[in-house]
Formats: C-alpha cells, sequence, structure tokens
C-alpha cells in the first residue's frame, strides 16, 4: 500500500468517524454554503443555506447541483441540507458550496457553475441530467461527482456516487455460495434494472462458479409476474431464487415461489431496505437482502430533525459524504487550482456515513451488510465489511 493511499484513506476515516461522532456534540455555528440566486421561499424542508462573506481567495469553490423546484425539490433540499451538516460538522472553513437548481435546466444550472468558477461539481440528481452539465463541465475540466445510480454514465470525468442495484445482488449471491448454494434461478422486471440485475446474476454466477440455471422475465403486473415463476419452476431444481425487485413486487411473487420451489432460499434486492411489507410477508421470512449499512443513519437522522425540523431522505447522507470526500482531497487541493481527481483513486477507498467505499473506474463499489427477513423485523447476517 503507498503512501498516498494510506494517508487518504486515514484522512477520510478521522472526517468521516470521528468527525461524525463530533457531529452530535457540535452547535449550528460555523460555515453555510451559498445559495445562487434567491433562496427558494421557506417549506417544510427547513432551512435554506445562507450567503457568505466573499473571501473565495482563501476557499474552494464548489457546485452542487440538485433539484430546488419541481417534483423532486424536496430531496434536493435534503441533499443540499446534508451539505450543510458536513461543513458544520467538520468545522470546515475553506470550502464555499453554492447550490443550483438543476429543475429549471441542468445544462443552463452547469453553465452558471462554471462561470462562478467552481471546480468541482456534486450532482445532479438525475442521471437524465449528466449529460447536459457533462457537457459543459467536461471543456471546462470540471469533474463531475453525481449522486445518479446509473454505472453507464461514468467516466471521461463523471463519477457515479449513488448505489448501484447490481451490487447489493453480488453481494448477497456471494453470500448464498458461501453458504453452500450453487444453482440459481432469477424472475426479473423487465426494462433496464431487469436487464441490470440479470447481467449481475450472471457475471456473480461467473466469479463465483454457481449455476444459473434460469432467468425469466415479466411485466411488473401479478398476471405476468405468476407466468414467469411458473416458466422457472419447470427449467430447474433451485437452491435460491432471486427476485429482483422492490416491495410491492417481491410480496406478490413470495407466496408464488414458496408454492413452486418450497425448499428455495429467497433472495431479494437493496430495494428491500426499510420496507415495512417484507418482513409482514410470511413466505418472504428467511429470506436474503443486501443493503448499506443503518449503523451511523439514525444518528445522522436525529440531528437532521433538530437542525432542520423533519426527517431527511435517505439518499441525503450522499450529499454528506460527497462533502467528506472533498474535504479529505481538498488537503492537497491548492485553492484556485483544478480539483486532484487522482485522489479519489485510493485502492482501501473512504469511509463515510454509510460505510466503506471506493471507486473503480468512476463507479462507487460499496460495502453491504447481509440481511435476513424475521417475523419481528430483519436481522444483520453478515456485518459490511469495515474496509476494503
Amino acid at each position: 500500500m503507498n503512501t498516498r493511499t494510506t494517508a487518504n484513506r486515514r484522512g477520510m476515516i478521522r472526517n468521516g468517524v470521528v468527525a461524525f461522532t463530533a457531529m452530535m456534540l457540535a452547535g449550528c455555528a460555523g460555515v453555510i454554503p451559498d445559495s445562487a440566486g434567491p433562496p427558494p421561499p421557506p417549506t417544510e424542508e427547513g432551512p435554506t443555506a445562507g450567503q457568505l462573506p466573499d473571501q473565495n481567495e482563501t476557499r474552494h469553490r464548489v457546485a452542487l447541483l440538485v433539484p430546488q423546484s419541481g417534483s423532486n425539490a424536496g430531496v434536493g433540499q435534503s441533499l443540499a441540507n446534508a451539505t450543510t451538516m458536513a461543513l458544520l460538522d467538520t468545522n470546515t472553513a475553506n470550502i464555499r458550496i453554492t447550490t443550483y437548481d438543476t429543475a429549471t435546466g441542468a445544462r443552463a444550472a452547469a453553465q452558471r457553475a462554471i462561470a462562478d468558477g467552481n471546480r468541482l461539481i456534486l450532482g445532479p440528481l438525475l442521471s437524465d441530467n449528466v449529460e447536459a452539465v457533462k457537457s459543459v463541465a467536461a471543456p471546462a475540466r470540471v469533474p463531475i461527482i453525481s449522486f445518479s445510480n446509473n454505472k453507464e454514465i461514468a467516466g471521461d470525468g463523471v463519477y457515479v456516487m449513488g448505489q448501484v442495484p447490481s451490487q447489493s445482488l453480488e453481494r448477497s449471491m456471494k453470500y448464498a455460495v458461501g453458504q453452500g448454494m450453487q444453482t440459481f434461478g432469477a424472475i426479473v422486471p423487465s426494462g433496464e434494472y431487469g436487464r441490470s440485475a440479470s447481467d449481475a446474476i450472471l457475471e456473480t454466477a461467473r466469479d463465483t462458479g454457481a449455476r444459473v440455471l434460469a432467468i425469466e422475465t415479466y411485466d411488473r403486473d401479478t398476471t405476468s409476474l405468476a407466468h414467469a415463476i411458473k416458466r422457472l419452476a419447470v427449467k430447474g431444481d433451485y437452491q435460491a431464487v432471486v427476485i429482483a425487485d422492490g416491495s410491492r413486487m417481491a410480496v406478490r411473487a413470495g407466496p408464488m415461489i414458496r408454492d413452486a420451489e418450497k425448499a428455495a432460499k429467497i433472495i431479494g434486492t437493496e430495494l428491500w431496505s426499510g420496507e415495512e411489507q417484507i418482513p409482514q410477508s410470511a413466505a418472504l421470512r428467511g429470506a436474503w437482502f443486501s443493503a448499506i449499512s443503518d449503523g451511523r443513519f439514525k444518528r445522522y437522522s436525529d440531528s437532521y430533525r433538530s437542525r432542520f425540523g423533519n426527517a431527511p431522505y435517505r439518499i441525503s447522507t450522499l450529499g454528506y459524504d460527497a462533502v467528506l470526500l472533498t474535504i479529505n482531497i481538498a488537503r492537497d487541493w491548492e485553492v484556485g487550482s483544478r480539483f486532484p481527481t487522482k485522489g479519489l483513486s485510493a485502492d482501501d477507498g473512504f469511509i463515510g456515513l454509510d460505510g466503506a467505499f471506493r471507486f473503480d473506474g468512476g463507479v462507487i463499489e460499496r460495502a453491504f451488510e447481509v440481511r435476513e427477513v424475521t417475523a419481528g423485523g430483519v436481522k444483520v447476517v453478515a456485518p459490511a465489511p469495515a474496509k476494503f
């Protein structure tokens, strides 16, 4: 392990773990990010960021591109609030974050951000907006750390920080193989999510030596789902069956799979995390699925609520961790110079609210825990690795 990589990781641990503990004791005095343009009217999402004194010669300029109006405004405000918290909790004074509204046009937001001299873009939230932002940021050599989970958009200065669905399935299947399971079947929805899930299932099988006897696709309705499970049942005897979908379809599929494959272990996805319907379904009890750890989320959520008056969106931790990452790399970042993207390539990664993570080819790789569904909720059967 080289010295730079070790320093990166140790630095992120200090800012991600020690600083988060300090967060519980921190007051609300400190640095607050800027808002581009007039602040939006007060909403139930909590206070908006205020204007900072002009000290740009001593601060790094970072743009936050998220929706501040429209249907996703609540999510965008939660991400903005999280970046505020990260600066406050770490008492960071050398980074200025300005928020730009992508709901009124992602390209226009990026143009304003670049014109204002920002050297790093956090966001956008939606993968559909990344190309528009990139068309402006790439010529200016400004990297983008997107909150999207679409790994297809990564590369050429774009980093994907959202939770990539295929990694959850990979973690669960490898755990199942470790428990002696070798034959798998799967039902996946039609569309991009289903294609990504199928690719992950097949790739994990190749990596582990397991066999995928069949993958059946369905439209998201009960009749199509039932036909897919019947087709699956006649094609093999499975030790495990993957339901690559969220809770709504999973609770419908569970009883049908139990009828067709009574002994098979059911494996779900990260979409099951936090869904009350899952443990309420008797057919899904004993099922496994993988998700990022919630170990630090409650403390974060409590602090967020005390500051902003309501609960954060779960995805808002991406904003917090993106700021921790920026703070870590800013140690070797001269004010006014280009953001040193080399710092993102630490092999053993970083630590944030959502646990260990690192970037591989511009796509985030996360450490997942494996959970089991029980009558009383879910329990962790394999903790997330603490480091890579």
